[in-house]
């Protein structure tokens, strides 16, 4: 394959050629770009899209693309109609086998002659189009003016992904549906569909009616956040029954909805752990008699389905649905979190230890693992596991999402295990995004700090493996777990703007990677934001901060800047909340010192909406 540089060699002596627009290498950072593409040439010029647009596709690939244009360009005030004259059209989707960039790579030319989309197949030119709509008006204007540009572009892992957790609280499909938009907008590819758990089982099972008749349904919900809590009497529920499920018909429409934006889905159902409200319902799966209830806590519950016969029966019996449901190749089993005290309390795992030889309980755990891999595999899939599937014993077929950091992952690596790399400490986006841990200016949330700048900057490949070995890295994901998010509202504003960190991490080459270039292309995606309603974190303003200060006359000398163009910044001295009456900020902060006081500042978006305060006690 021919190196970028030599393709956009080609494309510039191609243009000089044919008399078009010379182009030049540039910066991509004016154009906005998120991710940032791999290559960017730009001429002087831009096209004109008119009001009604013909785009050329031939083939089934092409034409679910234009199809999914008219839908994204109709908000712009276009109107899109398919044609089979390619000379009469503005837009063009070219596929062609031997385009270089890999399946998911394109190239994109806009010149006088109008746009041209050009990949191997479907997903290149969904990734190309998605670079279209970035170079567009975010919302409709009378000219919509596109610049002459040349872009070839690939990504930098095969699994890019996003998991969204429906257990804890359980979301609309039409919220799932926008979930599956902000992985496509952001060109990334897969979506990890949390579905059972110990609070609540999320899918039709046409075999187990009692899995959506009782195991999805808990009789209340904790209130406040646990981990704060130090005695029984701390712990208050809000008395009221809480739950959901998708039906096999749903599903199949979530599933059919990812396939067009060419997004995988990976289902997962836990085990053996997380699953005590599979008990609720079929408590003779337990190692000890029940009763069972579907959990009104977060965490970890000792009781877990017992290794038996009848428990293997049930989870195949699931999956075989499971599998008929969700055609891509992966079936997540979870395998995380699961205590072994009823394990170690039971006969009959005492005699399964006894007959395969085990000393150590966590070895059944393995051997449930394979048992079901084998299951799987018999049904043509792959099986995917969070990283304490390894503590068993996995053999080399098994993918491993490292989530306890990145140990796991390249332990897993090292194997010869295809990886995920997941870790709690970069890309857990229920994590908090303010230095103060459950801030009274955040919404409630799991604790934790995880600012912009640390998922920017995550690697998904650890510098402990051999280049060989960085191979078996399918790619970074981000999950967003919900305990303390239960409305689609507050998953947006966990998601955003972090998510487009995320984008940039899973796509664009560590090497090309640069924070202070991505702030400036962040900024030009609030507007679009805006444009499709969605509830993001405005962010504070950068400035203030100790290492920020300048020394001057006895003063600390503030510079402010926000990283949402248009918008403004007020301040207060004395500690109160900054609003839209406060003092607004046009001129470097100058406050004294040697005298103790509460600077606070926070950013007004042009469309109203405030951050939560930047704040910083100068002494």
């Amino acid at each position: 394959m021919p190196s970028f540089p030599a393709r956009l060699g080609a494309f510039l002596t191609t243009g000089l050629l044919l008399g078009g627009p010379a182009f030049a290498q540039q910066p991509a950072g004016p154009l906005g770009l998120v991710p940032l593409p791999r290559e960017v040439q730009t001429s002087t010029g831009a096209y004109a899209l008119p009001q009604k647009i013909s785009v050329y596709a031939a083939g089934p690939a092409a034409q679910n693309v234009a199809e999914l244009l008219k839908g994204f360009l109709a908000p712009l005030g276009k109107t899109v109609a398919l044609t089979t004259n390619r000379q009469a059209a503005q837009i063009r989707l070219l596929t062609a086998a031997a385009t270089p960039g890999g399946p998911e790579g394109y190239e994109l030319v806009v010149d006088k002659s109008g746009v041209s989309i050009s990949a191997a197949g479907g997903a290149g030119l969904f990734y190309g189009s998605q670079t279209l709509l970035q170079l567009l008006p975010p919302t409709a204007t009378a000219a919509a003016r596109v610049p002459y540009v040349r872009i070839a572009d690939e990504p930098a892992f095969k699994w890019r992904g996003g998991m969204l957790d429906v257990c804890r609280h359980f979301f609309p499909v039409s919220f799932v549906k926008k979930y599956i938009d902000f992985l496509a907008a952001y060109k990334l590819n897969t979506f990890h569909w949390h579905l059972t758990d110990d609070q609540g089982w999320r899918i039709e099972i046409k075999k187990y009616p009692k899995l959506t008749q009782i195991s999805a349904f808990r009789k209340e919900t904790l209130i406040g956040a646990q981990q704060t809590f130090k005695t029984p009497a701390d712990f208050k529920y809000d008395g009221t029954p809480y739950g959901g499920f998708y039906t096999q018909d749903q599903i199949r429409e979530v599933v059919a909805y990812a396939q067009k934006r060419y997004i995988t889905v990976v289902p997962e159902i836990e085990m053996p752990g997380h699953s005590v409200a599979i008990l609720a319902a079929y408590p003779e799966l337990a190692c000890k008699p029940g009763p069972y209830e579907t959990w009104t806590m977060w965490g970890v519950i000792d009781d877990i389905v017992c290794p038996t016969e009848p428990t293997f029966t049930f989870f195949e019996n699931v999956l075989a649905e499971v599998c008929t449901l969700f055609p891509g190749p992966y079936v997540h089993i979870g395998g995380d979190e699961a205590p072994k005290t009823r394990w170690k309390e039971s006969a009959a795992v005492q005699e399964i230890m006894k007959k395969e030889g085990y000393t150590d309980v966590e070895k059944v755990q393995g051997w449930f693992n394979r048992r079901i891999e084998a299951f799987l595999t018999g049904k043509g899939k792959k099986m995917i596991g969070w990283d304490e599937i390894l503590e068993g014993g996995i053999d080399d077929k098994a993918t491993v999402m490292s989530w306890r950091g990145e140990k796991g992952g390249i332990e897993a690596a090292q194997h010869g295990n295809d990886v995920v790399m997941s870790p709690a400490g970069y890309l857990y986006l229920d994590a908090g995004q303010n230095p103060q841990i459950h801030s009274p200016n955040e919404p409630l949330m799991i604790g934790g700090y995880l600012p912009l700048e640390k998922v920017y900057g995550y690697n998904p490949l650890p510098k402990e493996l051999t280049p060989a070995q960085q191979k078996h890295v399918l790619g970074p994901q981000a999950n967003l777990w919900t305990e303390y998010i239960a409305t689609p509202a507050k998953a947006e504003y966990m998601l955003f703007p972090r998510l487009l960190a995320v984008s940039e991490v899973a796509w664009t080459p560590a090497a090309k990677k640069n924070y202070a270039d991505f702030l400036p292309r962040l900024g030009q995606q609030f507007a679009r934001l805006d444009a499709h309603r969605i509830n993001y974190r405005v962010p504070e303003p950068v400035g203030l901060d100790s290492l920020s200060a300048a020394k001057q006359s006895g003063k600390a000398v503030f510079t402010l800047r926000s990283l949402v163009p248009g918008a403004q910044i007020r301040y207060t001295l004395d500690g109160l909340m900054p609003d839209e009456t406060t003092e607004l900020y046009t001129k470097p902060l100058a406050v004294p010192q040697g005298k103790r006081l509460l600077v606070r500042a926070v950013t007004i978006a042009p469309n109203g909406r405030k951050s939560p305060p930047a704040e910083l006690l100068v002494k």
